[in-house]
């Protein structure tokens, strides 16, 4: 991971205000709120919003992000909510998760560096049990129109660090796909996540 990358999320993460909003990712909320708690991985998390989230329906949470200051403020605000979660700071390949540690791996607007990406995919499919499912919600390849014309949307302008329904089938392809597919919603997350954009929804259940 370059300086660069890391500078921009701890800059990002070290005000005050959370960047992308205290509350749940609406698709996360509602796929959680219809399975028992278990265990669940939480990969880029960022400020915790969706860690602290699931720690409040009894999940055991674990969560990684390279950046110290977005750890600062997903344990100020699991101490809010009067909640523990596992919260480490490094690279997937660098922290020492378990093979089938997992019952759900929580993909949100985890956006990794283009050359990384399917990568930590296949990393992180290890550390899911069979049986298990993966949760994923971020921006399509075709975000990038709406990008353009609003930027308080936010997501990447590299179109190579955006999904598609293709590539998610060749990332996850061991999974029953539950849901996949593109949609245009509107966001409300936060600073950085406002207006209408495009994206790629995916619940698959790991097939062995």
């Amino acid at each position: 991971m370059n300086d660069s990358w890391l500078e921009k999320w701890n800059s990002r993460y070290a005000t005050e205000a959370f960047a992308y909003g205290e509350q749940p990712n609406n698709y996360l909320k509602e796929q959680l709120q219809e399975l028992p708690a278990s265990t669940i991985l939480f990969p880029a998390e960022g400020e915790g919003r969706n860690a602290v989230f699931a720690a409040t329906l009894g999940w055991k949470v674990a969560a990684f992000d390279i950046s110290i200051e977005g750890k600062k403020k997903a344990l100020r605000l699991a101490e809010a909510a009067n909640v523990t979660i596992d919260y480490q700071v490094g690279e997937s390949p660098t922290l020492q998760y378990r093979p089938e540690q997992f019952d759900v791996i929580a993909l949100i607007y985890a956006h990794f560096p283009a050359q990384d990406k399917s990568r930590y995919h296949n990393l992180l499919s290890g550390y899911l049990r069979k049986g298990g499912l993966v949760i994923f919600e971020a921006f399509s390849k075709n975000h990038l129109k709406f990008n353009a014309t609003n930027k308080n949307v936010g997501g990447p302008t590299d179109v190579a660090m955006l999904f598609s329904v293709d590539e998610l089938k060749a990332d996850f392809p061991d999974f029953e796909i539950i849901e996949l597919a593109e949609q245009e919603i509107e966001l409300t997350e936060g600073l950085f996540h406002n207006g209408k954009a495009s994206v790629i929804r995916f619940t698959g259940r790991k097939n062995k």
